[in-house]
């Protein structure tokens, strides 16, 4: 057996200010909360000490905001999935957002080791009237370490329940998926970020949302290997593949920070720990 944790932090609003309560069993926790942009935006930090899953590892994320609430989520460094003697290595996230609350949901990115079995599941459920921002990076092997993914297998489930769902196996042996001009083409990142809301959005700020994502992506070097597209009314999508994870990451950040400043009308304010 592996090590078992689990989390479960909930948001209200208390006296204007968005408040977080939490509960943990194992090495799973929230750091303090933190407000730079003020009592309306719950900052949080998420950490894991042991600091990666190995086979028969599950870490179990319970997320709840209550109406009114806004949180943002993020992690002081990547998820690592090592690699396994057979067992399977889970994160599974679950994340319910009431009527006019808002999630921000932005883990930096999770590192798929050689000989890694590992499954990352993500899944928000928005009531109407909710937002959502959030993303999922995920690179493949230390290229740069010369520790390619050349064994192993990462499955990956992205979903805003009842609205869209994206399920992938990526298996190290499978050259076709890891080399071809139709799969990654030799990329060893790729990321999806997602602009949700619980209801459908209205025809201006839909294209905003996409033209803003356009435009970010077609000024930034990774312009021939991103895309933005918007398969549902409540869901814009913006996909990136890259050789690393810095510059997949720069171009969603940029992306983020303008939904959030054109789109909520909120500052272009980056959690402190990403400084650092």
């Amino acid at each position: 057996m592996g090590w078992q944790a689990k989390l479960k932090v909930d948001y209200c609003v208390e006296n204007q200010r968005c408040v977080a309560r939490h509960e943990h069993q194992g090495p799973l926790r929230i750091l303090k909360s933190l407000y730079p942009e003020g009592d309306q935006v719950c900052h949080n930090i998420l950490v894991h000490p042991p600091s990666g899953l190995v086979g028969g590892d599950e870490l179990l994320i319970d997320i709840h905001l209550q109406t009114g609430a806004h949180a943002l989520i993020t992690t002081p460094g990547a998820t690592r999935f090592y690699g396994s003697a057979g067992l399977t290595a889970l994160q599974q996230v679950h994340a319910h957002v009431a009527a006019n609350a808002t999630l921000e949901w932005l883990p930096l990115e999770a590192l798929a080791y050689n000989g890694c079995q590992a499954h990352n599941q993500a899944v928000f459920h928005l009531a109407p009237g909710s937002r959502l921002i959030a993303w999922d990076v995920t690179a493949l092997g230390l290229p740069h370490a010369d520790q390619p993914f050349a064994e192993g297998q990462f499955q990956q489930h992205l979903e805003i329940a009842g609205t869209w769902l994206e399920r992938g196996l990526i298996d190290a042996t499978d050259h076709r998926l890891l080399r071809s001009p139709l799969g990654l083409n030799g990329h060893t990142c790729q990321s999806t970020l997602v602009f949700a809301q619980g209801s459908a959005m209205d025809d201006a700020l839909r294209e905003q949302v996409v033209e803003l994502a356009r435009e970010l992506c077609e000024a930034h070097p990774l312009r021939l290997q991103s895309g933005v597209s918007s398969p549902d009314e409540r869901v814009v999508v913006v996909r990136v593949l890259s050789a690393q994870v810095e510059n997949a990451m720069s171009l969603l950040r940029s992306i983020w920070l303008q939904w959030r400043h054109q789109c909520w009308n909120l500052p272009a304010v980056a959690p402190r720990i990403w400084a650092m």
